[in-house]
């Protein structure tokens, strides 16, 4: 390759606590303006925050799902940066010692499965919000508002090592983070509403050279934005080096309208925002007991389930990160596949992973809405599995309980429809006869040897029966009667 592309992610982790991380002020989303801040978020003198236990736990959730190291020890800051909608002129963050420390996050990228190294996860407020649109002055002129509803809701900002190198390498990056966070519950994972955010520090080089300046596209609250954001970063990045030009360290906005990014600012850096410990926060201590406490209370987590899909059921690898991709799909399929006789397991990963999953992207449903319950599929590919319908007869009797037909019951459907396969030797068995006495010439040419002949017969004897005959016992037989 002529141009190595070089991406590391920063993402804004909204936690999933009631108040906010240093005061008790509601974190709610949708609140009129301004009726969520209180003295503590708009800093007024006299006021002084106290930190959120919940947001720490779940902080040490995180760690431990990530193999990373829980800071016994961690340092809050001040951020000394100015923005209309930063009412302290500074945010609460931590910088030199953060909560988290490394750790590692495994995903798929297609079929091949990848390892993110982590630099670091650390707690910190967010900022207010400014409003631009529908804002008149008191003579009608444009005016941009400030709620700081958001100022003070809680943060983990996780960081990950610049080692991906392509957008959909990095968008597979950030399915995985969002798709855990959730499952760890630390995260309602609501992007249209700000909850998961990422950063995407972007730079392009050659091959075996030094890393290239990097430009920070911020707030991508869309995976298909984001692919799309990163891969024109990147081409905008190489045309310029390639016509003499030089890449400036700025951070960037990605304009989803006209598909492009565009300046916002210059980037600063760590010694721009001088950074101090916070004199109003001591040191957050965490002791072994708090993370062993934690520990037992947290859920079987994706990579466990993952080894056990593999190792239990017989799953491959892709197949189970597919199904751990969310705690609500992986539910769905173990509902599934108990309902299953045993090694039957792959059938119901197929069905989950394909036809449920394409209806599910067709209408843009969760899982937990799926029309179709695990019971009732899990009913439906008993039905395969015991011979009463072929596949091909599944996806219609599927189709048909998505709609709700006869209650969305698959034995209802299939009686309803007349569907039950021919699975009678007897009936099986004379239906070829009578296909094979009505096309000797087509019986000659596969005792010539030509294999398109067989299959010409199959297609005989299952319009013969109206596609009801069972397929397996159809070769069988066939192949027996022709010797």
């Amino acid at each position: 390759m002529e141009w190595e592309i070089v991406i590391g992610l920063e993402t804004h982790t909204q936690l999933s606590t009631e108040s906010k991380i240093f005061s008790d002020s509601s974190t709610r989303f949708g609140a009129a303006p301004n009726t969520q801040a209180n003295e503590v978020d708009m800093a007024l003198p006299g006021s002084l925050p106290v930190m959120n236990k919940g947001a720490v736990e779940r902080a040490i959730q995180f760690g431990l799902a990530v193999g990373a190291q829980v800071a016994p020890r961690s340092i809050f800051a001040r951020k000394n940066y100015f923005y209309p909608d930063l009412p302290k002129n500074y945010q609460i963050s931590q910088y030199e010692i953060p909560v988290v420390l490394g750790g590692k996050l495994n995903f798929f990228v297609g079929d091949e499965e990848k390892t993110i190294n982590l630099t670091r996860a650390h707690l910190e407020e967010d900022a207010g919000k400014s409003l631009h649109e529908n804002f008149t002055g008191p003579h009608g002129e444009s005016s941009t508002g400030i709620d700081l509803n958001r100022a003070g809701t809680p943060l983990l900002e996780i960081v990950s090592e610049p080692e991906m190198r392509s957008a959909a390498e990095a968008v597979a990056y950030a399915r995985a983070l969002h798709g855990l966070v959730v499952w760890l519950g630390i995260c309602d994972g609501n992007m249209q509403e700000g909850s998961f955010r990422v950063d995407a520090n972007v730079s392009v080089r050659r091959p075996g050279e030094p890393l290239g300046t990097r430009c920070e596209i911020k707030n991508l609250n869309s995976f298909r934005f984001m692919e799309r954001a990163i891969q024109y970063e990147v081409r905008r990045q190489i045309e310029l080096i390639e016509d003499g030009g030089t890449v400036v360290q700025e951070t960037r906005l990605y304009d989803s309208e006209r598909d492009e990014t565009r300046s916002m600012r210059s980037k600063e850096d760590a010694h721009d925002y001088r950074y101090f410990p916070d004199p109003d926060l001591p040191p957050l201590l965490i002791a072994p007991e708090w993370i062993a406490r934690v520990e037992r209370d947290m859920p079987e987590l994706p990579a466990q389930k993952r080894q056990r899909f593999e190792h239990e059921l017989g799953l491959s690898a892709y197949d189970a990160a597919q199904l751990t991709m969310s705690r609500a799909s992986a539910s769905y399929f173990e509902d599934v596949a108990a309902r299953l006789p045993d090694g039957q397991a792959k059938l119901g990963a197929n069905w989950v992973l394909g036809e449920l999953s394409a209806a599910l992207n067709r209408d843009e449903l969760d899982i937990d809405h799926s029309p179709v319950p695990a019971a009732a599929l899990a009913a439906l590919i008993a039905r395969i599995i015991d011979g009463t319908i072929s596949n091909k007869m599944a996806r219609d009797v599927f189709a048909a309980m998505w709609s709700g037909e006869h209650g969305g019951d698959p034995d209802a459907i299939i009686d309803a429809r007349g569907l039950k396969q021919i699975s009678d030797s007897g009936a099986i068995g004379a239906m070829i006869d009578e296909v094979l006495a009505a096309h000797p010439a087509i019986v000659e040419e596969y005792r010539a040897g030509k294999q398109k002949a067989f299959n010409s017969l199959v297609g005989q004897v299952m319009k013969a029966a109206r596609g009801k005959a069972n397929p397996q016992q159809v070769n069988d037989l066939l192949k027996e009667k022709l010797g």
